[in-house]
C-alpha cells in the first residue's frame, strides 16, 4: 500500500474530494426542533470531525459518510488510485475510536488461517487450542481487500455479516463494536481478483476517493515544504468508547421513519432489478442498508426523522457496488452512478 503518511503535512492529507453522491442535502440544521435529544451525538461526531481534521484537508463529504456508516454499524468499502490516502484515513477514523484496531495486507497467498485464526495443538492439555487471527478485533482494516483470492474472501463472508467465526464447530463472536474498513485500486487489475457479489453485498457503503483539489494539494506541499516530516497519527486521539458508539447506534436505530419513505426505498431498490441497463439489481439487504444509513445521515444532521433527500443523498453509494450493467450498457460508457441518476428521477420522491 501506498506510504502516505511521510507525505502529508501537519493538519492535512492528500485524502482528495470523494464524489461519492448526488447533491447532498442541506448542511444546515432543521428548523424543526426535535423529538430526540441528539446533542451527545453531534458533539461525538464534531469531536471525531475535529480529530480527522488534525490530518485532513476538507473531505467533509467524506468524513460525514464515514461517521454515517459507522453510526449505521455498517462496513465500508474506500475505492481509489494508489496515493490519495485511503489506508491513512481508515488508521485516523481507526484511531478516535477506543476500541481494537488490527491490520491486514491482503497478498495473493494469504490463507485463510492468516485471517481467521487456528487451532494449535497444546501437548501440555492433551487437546487444541483456538489461537484468534487479526479479524479479533473492533475496527479491521483490509488493505488492497482485491488481491487475495476467492478461497481467502471467502473467509470474510461470515464474520462481516453475523459478527463471528466458526472454527472446529465452535462459534466465536468478535469484540464489540466490529467495522470492516477496506480499500482497493480500481485501476490496476494485475495480482487483483474480483471481489465476490455476496462479499460486496456486506459493505454497507462503497466511497469512490479521487485526487485532491488544486487549493487541497497546494496545502499538502505547503505543509511538507515547511518541514512536517513526523507521523501524523499521533496528533489523533481517541475520543469515542465502545459503550459510547453503542449508545450511539441505538439512539440512530430508534429514528423516526415514515412509511411512505419505507416504501420509496423499496421502490428505489426494486427498480434496480428491472432496470433494462443492469442484469444484477440490488437485494434487500441494500433497502436495510439504505434504510440504516438514512437514520444515522439524519441524526447527523440535527434530526430525528428520516427525509426523501438523505435518501437520494446516500442511493448512489449505497447502490453502486450492489449491481452489475449489462455488457451494451457498459460499452456505451455507462456507470453505476449513472443508472442510480435515472432511478431517482424515474421514481416519484413522497412528500
Amino acid at each position: 500500500m501506498e506510504n502516505t503518511a511521510d507525505m502529508l503535512p501537519e493538519n492535512t492529507s492528500s485524502v482528495p474530494t470523494a464524489s461519492n453522491s448526488v447533491a447532498p442535502p442541506e448542511a444546515a440544521a432543521s428548523p424543526f426542533a426535535p423529538r430526540t435529544d441528539l446533542s451527545h451525538l453531534r458533539r461525538y461526531a464534531e469531536a471525531i470531525r475535529g480529530e480527522l481534521g488534525k490530518v485532513i484537508v476538507g473531505q467533509h463529504d467524506l468524513a460525514e459518510l464515514l461517521l454515517t456508516a459507522l453510526f449505521a454499524d455498517g462496513h465500508v468499502l474506500l475505492e481509489g488510485v494508489p496515493g490519495v490516502a485511503k489506508t491513512l484515513t481508515a488508521k485516523l477514523l481507526a484511531r478516535t475510536l477506543s476500541v481494537p484496531f488490527s491490520r491486514l495486507q491482503f497478498t495473493p497467498d494469504l490463507m485463510p488461517s492468516d485471517v481467521l485464526g487456528t487451532s494449535v495443538f497444546r501437548p501440555q492439555k492433551g487437546e487444541f487450542e483456538f489461537r484468534p487471527g487479526p479479524i479479533f478485533a473492533s475496527v479491521v482494516l483490509i488493505d488492497e481487500i482485491n488481491r487475495a483470492p476467492a478461497k481467502t474472501q471467502s473467509a470474510l463472508f461470515e464474520v462481516m455479516e453475523e459478527r463471528q467465526v466458526t472454527q472446529d464447530g465452535t462459534r466465536y463472536p468478535v469484540p464489540a463494536p466490529f467495522v470492516v474498513l477496506a480499500t482497493q485500486n480500481p485501476i490496476e487489475q494485475e495480482g487483483t481478483y474480483r471481489l465476490p457479489e455476496a462479499q460486496l453485498d456486506r459493505f454497507l457503503f462503497k466511497l469512490s476517493v479521487g485526487y485532491p483539489t488544486v487549493e487541497e494539494e497546494v496545502a499538502i506541499l505547503r505543509g511538507h515544504h515547511t518541514g512536517f516530516g513526523g507521523a501524523p497519527l499521533e496528533a489523533v486521539q481517541a475520543v469515542v468508547s465502545a459503550e459510547d458508539l453503542r449508545q450511539l447506534r441505538e439512539q440512530v436505530r430508534c429514528q423516526h421513519v415514515e412509511p411512505k419513505l419505507l416504501e420509496y426505498i423499496a421502490r428505489l431498490v426494486g427498480q434496480t432489478r428491472a432496470h433494462k441497463g443492469l442484469y444484477l439489481g440490488a437485494s434487500p439487504r441494500a433497502s436495510l442498508a439504505l434504510l440504516n444509513g438514512a437514520k444515522a445521515l439524519a441524526a447527523l444532521r440535527g434530526r430525528d426523522f428520516v427525509t426523501p433527500e438523505d435518501i437520494q443523498y446516500l442511493a448512489p453509494v449505497v447502490l453502486r457496488h450492489r449491481i452489475q450493467l449489462t455488457p451494451e450498457h457498459e460499452m456505451e460508457g455507462n456507470t453505476p452512478d449513472d443508472v442510480v441518476k435515472q432511478i431517482l428521477q424515474q421514481i416519484e420522491v413522497p412528500r
